[in-house]
């Protein structure tokens, strides 16, 4: 017999063990424990740590403490169709939604950002997790992230502004930003690699999640501490090399170093010489890291911040790359490359090239061959001469290496003797004595041996050639013109001793005869009549004109002083409350500007202080000492020569005994001169 059908209690098994290890605060860790057991160059994706926005996004999950009886069977199956047509039905609809949110712009989400949500998120951080900023900018980051979820763009941003997408953040996110920044500042360095970190693992996932949230993080960290980029540019190169099959992930990596060089043009240089100058070979890496370059150098005009930075193992790799065909490089980059040439042969010259450039010469001699490319010998040699021109030591390191570059050495004095009337004095003195050390090293090598007979045929004759061109460098105009005058001077003080005086000489008859006698003694008394008549009214009304003008303005100046020193008493007087309060309120109203001024202004003023500080220190404090020492000088000088009285007889009397010994000592010169012209043409005709 079958026994009796029973109902029977059925009991769903409790989740509370499943649920009880994901929603404690407990289960927090920090930025600095969660990166702790990985490595930048690994490629093992890691689980990234809980944060506070995580947890409260977490679905709870509800226990179940009623008894439940199993429906009848047909109502069961219903109930299943039900539910499965539910299920299919919230599934299209989140495909749905999360379609229209990925396919929207980074503008409407950061216009639909609530950013009192965040404030509230972020303190909620800040009151829980107080000793630990690594969880405040995580938070920070994955609520960002959450919200931001925007159509994805490619690695580089090429298409967008430097600095997309932290440009399209208002005033209020970005103080929001700064403050916790400023407040997480021991952290900085490892919420920059969790960034990177992050943005790597979501390149690895299929459909991925846009990345503007650390893009504007990365943009608001190295914005004010772009040094947090470069404090281990080791680390990531080898990173770039570690994923450098992953073109993606290598221009994410470029992307955010290089963000630091559009705040400061040294760090942007140790980023690109760090990290892009060695993968300039590199197809799919190679045109970001020459347009990255090209944008650099174009916001920061000003190449004097990036002095140093390029040195001869940095420059002549650039250098081959810009002019050596047939490298890695397509002819359009090689061409782009071209263009930023001269702004970085600058960087490399640096502030003082008359004493670097005799370091860049060896190697630009040792490229300057008689097979290399015609742009490239072009350059070497124009940079060779600037060498030589500014740098006097490179002509001792040329001697030093000429007799392993003779190919070399006798292209550059060709070009020499091709530019030769472009070529200063004080190099044609200084390369008249190395082209003659070259002539006594040439005779040496000739007498050895027929080793590089060519090439010391070849300098034998550039150095000959050169020598015939120093020799006949010009005609001697000034030596002429002196001899002309010594001749001429020579011949009145003959003729006049000859005939006893100037008119009864026959060169007095000449210049009578032509009028030119007659002009010149015009002339003369003319200036005689209209300087003495010039001087008597100088002296007449002066001291008249002087007097008067004391009488009259005197009182009214010294009235005028002591009116603006009282205004100025009063001023200050009526003023000190007011002064007293914008001293107590200048740093409240600092932070207000700082958060209402866009930061451009405040960098335009920064720059305009820096300039006239600049003009005050170099220029105008100079200029004013050297007036004042001057006008001390003179006026101790005419005190002196007035014996502590500085009056109008005694400045001319001195005037005039100043005048008297010159003329006297002009006459002296010129008997003398005449005298020895006498002497030699009487040695002569005798």
């Amino acid at each position: 017999m079958a026994a009796t059908a029973r109902w029977e209690v059925v009991r769903k098994p409790s989740r509370r063990g499943a649920t009880s290890g994901g929603g404690g605060s407990m289960g927090r860790k920090a930025l600095g424990d969660a990166n702790g057991g990985r490595s930048l160059a690994s490629s093992i994706p890691l689980t990234t740590s809980e944060t506070l926005f995580e947890l409260g996004f977490e679905k709870t999950t509800k226990k179940q403490n009623k008894e439940q009886v199993p429906p009848p069977p047909g109502r069961q199956q219903q109930k299943k169709q039900n539910s499965g047509k539910n299920s299919k039905k919230g599934t299209a609809g989140d495909s749905g939604q999360n379609k229209q949110i990925k396919n929207r712009t980074l503008e409407d989400a950061l216009k639909a950002l609530d950013l009192s949500e965040l404030q509230r998120e972020l303190d909620k951080s800040l009151n829980l997790f107080p000793e630990n900023p690594s969880v405040w900018v995580k938070d920070l980051a994955g609520y960002l992230n959450y919200k931001l979820q925007a159509t994805k763009s490619e690695p580089t941003l090429s298409q967008h502004p430097h600095d997309y997408p932290y440009c399209l953040v208002n005033k209020e996110l970005r103080s929001i930003i700064k403050s916790l920044l400023l407040k997480a500042g021991g952290v900085l360095e490892l919420f920059f690699d969790h960034c990177i970190y992050t943005m790597l693992q979501e390149l690895d996932k299929t459909p991925g999640e846009s990345l503007h949230s650390y893009r504007i993080c990365i943009q608001a960290i190295l914005l004010d501490k772009p040094k947090v980029a470069t404090a281990s540019l080791s680390k990531y190169l080898e990173l770039l090399r570690s994923h450098h099959n992953r073109p993606a992930k290598c221009l994410t990596i470029m992307w955010a170093l290089g963000q630091a060089g559009f705040a400061d043009l040294t760090e942007g240089l140790k980023v690109w010489l760090g990290i892009m100058l060695p993968v300039l070979g590199i197809k799919s890496l190679s045109p970001y890291a020459i347009s990255y370059l090209d944008r650099l150098l174009m916001i920061h005009p000003n190449l004097t911040k990036g002095f140093g930075m390029i040195g001869p193992k940095d420059f002549f790799p650039l250098l081959d790359f810009a002019f050596m065909p047939n490298n890695s490089l397509s002819s359009s980059m090689q061409e782009q490359l071209r263009q930023l040439y001269p702004r970085l042969k600058v960087l490399a010259f640096g502030a003082n090239p008359e004493t670097s450039l005799h370091t860049y010469f060896p190697s630009f001699l040792s490229r300057t061959t008689p097979s290399c490319p015609s742009d490239m010998k072009k350059e070497l040699l124009i940079c060779l001469t600037e060498c030589l021109n500014l740098d006097p030591l490179s002509f001792s390191v040329w001697r030093q290496l000429y007799i392993k570059h003779l190919p070399q050495s006798s292209l550059l004095l060709n070009h020499f003797l091709e530019t030769w009337g472009n070529t200063t004095k004080k190099v044609r003195k200084t390369l008249q004595e190395t082209v003659h050390s070259f002539s006594v090293t040439n005779e040496e090598l000739a007498m050895k041996g027929p080793n590089n007979f060519q090439d010391v045929a070849a300098c034998r004759t550039a150095c000959k050639n050169l020598l015939l061109k120093m020799k006949a460098s010009g005609f001697p105009w000034p030596r002429l013109i002196l001899i002309l005058l010594i001749f001429t001077a020579g011949f009145l003080i003959y003729d006049i001793k000859t005939h006893g005086s100037f008119q009864a000489s026959a060169s007095a008859h000449v210049l009578q005869s032509s009028g030119i006698l007659s002009v010149s003694e015009q002339a003369w008394n003319k200036v005689s009549h209209f300087s003495v008549k010039g001087y008597s009214w100088l002296e007449a009304n002066i001291p008249v004109y002087y007097s008067q003008v004391a009488t009259m303005l005197g009182p009214n100046l010294e009235l005028a002083w002591t009116k603006t020193n009282e205004t100025a008493i009063y001023i200050s007087g009526k003023c000190s409350a007011h002064l007293a309060w914008l001293s107590n309120h200048l740093l409240r109203l600092s932070e207000w500007l700082q958060t209402q001024l866009p930061d451009s202004v405040l960098y335009a003023v920064e720059y305009l202080r820096e300039l006239l500080l600049f003009l005050m220190r170099n220029c105008f404090l100079p200029v004013v000492d050297y007036i004042a020492v001057s006008l001390d000088g003179a006026w101790k000088m005419w005190l002196a020569f007035c014996n502590g009285e500085g009056s109008w007889t005694c400045l001319k009397m001195h005037l005039t005994n100043l005048i008297q010994s010159s003329w006297t000592y002009l006459q002296d010169t010129t008997v003398a001169i005449k005298d020895w012209a006498v002497s030699t043409i009487s040695r002569h005709q005798q």
